[in-house]
């Protein structure tokens, strides 16, 4: 049976939220309800959505968090695309944040938080751009690194010339060298485990699809297409209380770009060198996804103009999606529509 898809629907309009800082990459909601993501400068900021917006500071990288996932015990996995997985336990729960969070003061702890690293390299060599993880029942961590030629900086160099060099790996509860699970991925990115744990799911951005790796039953081991041919870069993944695994859409195709997909790797190399300097700056479409367990389109949801750029992160949560940018300098908010 092929997969049901969806006409695209309209995405409700977005109710910003700032954060005294940009670039919130990725969300996800923490147990008590609150929004938790990272932004440019290192800081981990706790979000509190409901009424007045309160924004805390709740630890702080020293370099560029990227994806988050929440531990069942409050702590969080951070990807830091300049210093790898890293473990964090958050300042005091209920810390006012520090004045420079932007949020709206107290008493309370510092706001620095523990950080541990829990992998800065894979056999001898620096782990660079990590990008997004999660983690199963047992505790064990699932990880993408998404290219090891290029870092975030210059992330669209690596998809333009798609040099697939993204990797998937696994890091066992008690410690140990990471294992690469898969190597070759277009820009390895969004990780999420099915609800059963039966499979993980990899985004592989520059070939806009979701790849599933089983991990038990009679397909252990096997490789295969959850669902193919976007219309868009597939970012960062989550999963909702209903099984469905939200896609983040950082941006539409551009026929430009699938043409220099199949472009000798030397045309692609001189084309990023010609555009690296123009700072192209995105186009104003945010678009989200809800893929089903079987590749099935529960969800499509698409807004022109919806003054949120490059929405690279989406999270579920109580009749709500909640979204993270690149680069824009606050959260956004948003109704879930029901399904039609």
């Amino acid at each position: 049976m092929t997969p049901r898809r969806t006409a695209p629907r309209p995405l409700p309009s977005p109710r910003r939220i700032p954060l005294g800082g940009r670039g919130p990459e990725d969300v996800v909601v923490d147990h008590e309800g609150r929004v938790v993501t990272g932004v440019e400068d290192g800081r981990i900021l706790r979000v509190h959505p409901h009424g007045p917006a309160r924004v805390e500071q709740i630890a702080r990288t020293g370099g560029r968090p990227l994806g988050l996932e929440v531990l069942p015990d409050g702590r969080l996995l951070v990807c830091d695309a300049e210093r790898g997985l890293l473990r964090i336990t958050p300042d005091s729960p209920d810390s006012g944040g520090s004045p420079d969070s932007g949020g709206s003061g107290g008493s309370g702890g510092s706001g620095e938080g523990k950080v541990e690293v829990l992998v800065d390299s894979v056999a001898g060599a620096p782990l660079r751009f990590c990008s997004n993880a999660t983690a199963a029942a047992d505790g064990t961590v699932y990880f993408s690194a998404s290219s090891t030629r290029y870092g975030l900086q210059d992330w669209l160099g690596d998809l333009m010339e798609h040099t697939a060099t993204g990797r998937l790996f696994r890091l066992r509860p008690h410690g140990g060298a990471p294992e690469v699970l898969l190597d070759g991925l277009d820009f390895a990115n969004g990780v999420v485990l099915s609800e059963d744990e039966s499979c993980v799911v990899v985004a592989e951005t520059g070939a806009y699809r979701l790849t599933r790796l089983w991990l038990s039953g009679p397909r252990a081991g096997h490789r295969d297409t959850l669902i193919e041919n976007l219309p868009g870069f597939p970012d960062n993944l989550s999963r909702a209380t209903d099984g469905t695994i939200w896609v983040a859409l950082a941006g539409p195709r551009q026929a430009p770009l699938d043409w220099l997909r199949h472009a000798p790797v030397q045309v692609r190399r001189a084309v990023w060198r010609a555009v690296r300097p123009l700072h192209i700056r995105p186009l104003p479409v945010a678009r989200v996804m809800g893929i089903g367990p079987d590749g099935g389109v529960h969800h499509d949801l698409r807004r022109r103009k919806a003054g949120y750029r490059m929405v690279t992160s989406v999270y579920a949560h109580e009749g709500a999606l909640v979204l993270g940018s690149l680069l824009e300098d606050g959260i956004a908010v948003c109704e879930l529509p029901e399904l039609s």
